[in-house]
């Protein structure tokens, strides 16, 4: 944890040399947080006095709108060096963030060819491969030997954001094979690059950055080259971009299972309108559909008069129901995310559900029974209540197996069907289950 008041301290004695020695003891993704407590004037006075490289460091975790507002700040020439320090991805990620008017400036600052470079990534669409690929990495043709690419990677490898594996690239850019560095060191030095390079596997820049992230995932690599409709290399998309991807993928559907509508940010930097407008849409449409609950009740009001023990049951009832829909939802929209299930497997899903669902409702149909004979009710109130359980345990399964999987067929986030949406779903259909059940057994 940095000492903020130390910090401060540091950055008014404007010596250079303490203030480099301070931030050499601290992690850049800390720094970064600290960076934003201090007030602006000391932001600026941090980055004139650090390394350019070491400013970019920081200002890499920074969150983009605060990034240009401390680099706009800055003198043009100091400004200029940082943005060529910082990564691609990043500094087309703050870009897309600002104003056009505003990035025509920062972009004026870069060589003409970085620029263009950094301008046809800020063409790919939102959470696709291509906004998440950066262009610095280490590429060569393939009739370099061992040797030369040795010394190319001295050359430029301090640039590069990714050196894990060089990328064999044709006259035209195109992408034609990859080669670990481990292998590069290794072979003979007078190998052709082309004869030890692996095919490729690479993703189209108009992905989906979810899936890129699964495969990457699948294979246990650091990198994943992306290319354009000509299969020409246009950026590599690094692990650590796409840990992010898998973590804010989880953090929304998490909300999502919650009922609510996910955040864009962090809890605490969310006003608490904001948490109203995400949450009272869901609200809303469960009360409107949990209003159908009552109308059941509402319907079979004749039958509760008559066996008034019936009552006793019902949270018991709707409970179990939901607490097994939302069980079944949780498992598979995980299982969906991960790519372990897909909309093909969807009778094999509904099958290994509704074993599941048989097994798990007799064992509740027991203890269902057996409660009811505890409370004291008559003989046939308890079957109908055991056989209720039984039945609305497979019903939830059923209707929770094959509702995310129809929904992620449909290129909609399964993660909607939530734990709330099920639970209110099958309060309604349970209770017409139950009250049916109970007309039939008690001749009502």
């Amino acid at each position: 944890m940095i000492d903020l008041h130390r910090m401060r301290q540091t950055i008014q004695t404007g010596d250079q040399a303490q203030i480099v020695s301070f931030v050499q003891g601290f992690r850049p993704i800390d720094l970064a947080e600290s960076l934003e407590k201090l007030k602006a004037e000391e932001q600026l006075q941090l980055m004139d006095l650090l390394p350019p490289a070491a400013a970019a460091e920081i200002l890499e975790f920074v969150e983009p709108l605060v990034q240009y507002q401390i680099l706009h700040r800055l003198k043009e020439e100091l400004t200029s060096r940082i943005l060529n320090e910082l990564p691609s991805d990043i500094v087309a990620d703050m870009m897309l963030a600002i104003h056009r008017y505003q990035a025509d400036q920062l972009l004026d600052l870069l060589p003409e060819d970085y620029r263009e470079r950094i301008q046809t990534l800020m063409t790919f669409p939102e959470e696709t491969a291509g906004s998440l690929a950066t262009i610095d990495y280490i590429a060569a043709p393939g009739q370099w030997t061992m040797e030369a690419t040795l010394e190319h990677i001295r050359k430029v490898g301090r640039e590069a954001e990714i050196t894990a594996y060089i990328y064999v690239t044709g006259l035209k850019g195109e992408l034609l094979g990859v080669v670990s560095l481990k292998k590069i060191i290794l072979a003979d030095p007078h190998t052709l690059l082309q004869e030890i390079a692996d095919e490729p596997i690479s993703v189209p820049a108009n992905m989906g950055q979810e899936q890129a992230a699964e495969l990457l995932s699948r294979y246990d690599w650091v990198a994943l080259p992306v290319v354009d409709a000509q299969h020409r290399l246009i950026g590599v998309i690094t692990v650590d971009d796409l840990i992010d991807v898998m973590q804010e993928e989880a953090t929304e559907d998490i909300q999502m299972l919650g009922g609510s509508q996910p955040l864009e940010n962090v809890y605490f930097k969310t006003s608490v309108f904001h948490l109203y407008r995400k949450r009272i849409i869901w609200l809303l449409i469960l009360f409107v559909a949990e209003a159908y609950t009552g109308t059941v009740l509402r319907h079979y009001e004749d039958t509760l008069t008559n066996v008034i023990s019936l009552a006793f049951f019902i949270p018991l009832l709707i409970g179990t129901g939901g607490n097994t829909g939302t069980q079944t939802v949780s498992t598979l929209v995980r299982a969906l995310a991960v790519g372990e299930v897909h909309f093909r497997d969807l009778f094999r899903v509904i099958q290994k559900e509704l074993a599941t669902g048989l097994m798990t409702g007799a064992t509740i149909f027991v203890i269902a029974f057996l409660r009811a004979w505890m409370l004291g009710v008559e003989l046939n109130v308890g079957l109908v209540v055991g056989i209720t359980a039984l039945m609305i345990v497979i019903w939830a399964s059923l209707v929770a197996a094959i509702l995310p999987l129809v929904l992620h067929k449909l290129k909609a986030d399964p993660a909607v069907i939530s734990g709330p949406f099920i639970t209110t779903l099958v309060d309604g259909t349970g209770l017409v289950i139950y009250f049916t059940v109970a007309r039939i057994l008690l001749n009502l």
